[in-house]
């Protein structure tokens, strides 16, 4: 099989995608910096998963996956079960070498990004083991 060369569709679209999360990311971190949160990191990358950004608030250590979409709905709904679990165990490979962050209360969030639109935080996305119900902040 060939390898992907510069010229290829798929290549092309790989880099467009993965600009256009750039973009969303940087996007999401400066909303939530607006609105009272540090980052604490970004693209973090683990043995299990990458984490999107972490943010701290206050006692509250939120592990942030960005969805950018072209419609909010499919931003919102876009973080599969499989990710949810990928995204837990990185956050927990990620707290055992950051033992202060441990104390925190420790929450999963997702934040849709819609060109045009304002950015839609959506705290308590989920529990891992757990399917209750998500807040919405919008900014």
């Amino acid at each position: 099989m060939m390898a992907d060369t510069p010229d290829d569709p798929r290549t092309r679209r790989r880099r467009r995608v993965e600009a256009s999360g750039r973009a969303g990311e940087a996007r999401a971190a400066a909303a939530l910096r607006r609105a009272g949160w540090r980052i604490v990191a970004s693209r973090v990358r683990t043995p299990v998963g990458e984490i999107d950004l972490i943010a701290r608030r206050g006692g509250v250590t939120a592990f942030v996956e960005v969805k950018t979409r072209p419609r909010m709905d499919a931003a919102l709904i876009a973080v599969s079960p499989a990710q949810r679990r990928r995204i837990a165990a990185a956050a927990a490979a990620w707290l055992a070498g950051h033992p202060a962050a441990a104390a925190d209360e420790i929450r999963f969030d997702v934040v849709a990004v819609v060109a045009g639109l304002p950015v839609h935080h959506l705290e308590n996305a989920w529990i891992p083991g757990f399917d209750d119900g998500p807040t919405t902040v919008s900014f």
